[in-house]
Order: structure tokens, then C-alpha cells, then sequence
């Protein structure tokens, strides 16, 4: 096969957060409701917090790095392999951070 591939991938970390909320869980919280009124409705009084999906969700999540580099079209078996080794010449690898994700994988 002729071409190439350009992946992307991000470095993950023991620590990294990822959470995921509905609206409905965020508006049953007093704290968060108050903040928000006072942020956006300040001096103002009987104000109600409404949404109409209260199952929408906010993702949460460590904000991390994204790195790329290209291989050969012949070469996609081993795209994970090779994304870690990436990651190893580059030295993002370290103790607590030692696994990464394939974000996008775009052939040319």
C-alpha cells in the first residue's frame, strides 16, 4: 500500500480526571445554583435554574497534550506499538504516565 498515516495520540496519566455529569445532577446541587445565580443573575431575586434536557451531559476531563507523527500504510497493524515507542523517543513517557490513546488516524 502507497501513502501514509498520520496519528495522533495524547499520553494518559494515573491521576488524569474524567467525569461525567447531567445537567439535572449540576442543578440539584446549592452550590452550584447559587454560584450560578449570582454570577449571571446578580441583585436579582426569585429566579428558578430550567433546562429543557436536564440529561444533557458535561464531560470533565484533564486537559492533555496532543502528539503526532506518521508511518507507512503498511504499518497500521502496528499503530498502537509505534504510537508507544513515539511516546518513548519523545520521553513523555514517565513512572505514573506510561499509556497512551490513539486520537485520530488520518490516512494520505
Amino acid at each position: 500500500m502507497d501513502g501514509t498515516i498520520s496519528v495522533t495520540y495524547k499520553v494518559l496519566c494515573e491521576n488524569d480526571f474524567n467525569r461525567e455529569l447531567t445537567i439535572n445532577e449540576l442543578l440539584s446541587n446549592e452550590k452550584i445554583v447559587k454560584a450560578i445565580k449570582s454570577e449571571f443573575a446578580k441583585g436579582m431575586r426569585n429566579i428558578s435554574l430550567e433546562s429543557e434536557n436536564l440529561e444533557a451531559k458535561l464531560h470533565i476531563n484533564t486537559v492533555k497534550e496532543l502528539h503526532s507523527f506518521e508511518v507507512q500504510k503498511n504499518d497500521f497493524a502496528d499503530i498502537l506499538v509505534l504510537a508507544e515507542e513515539d511516546a518513548a523517543s519523545k520521553k513523555l513517557l514517565k513512572k505514573e504516565c506510561d499509556r497512551v490513546e490513539l486520537v485520530d488516524i488520518t490516512t494520505t
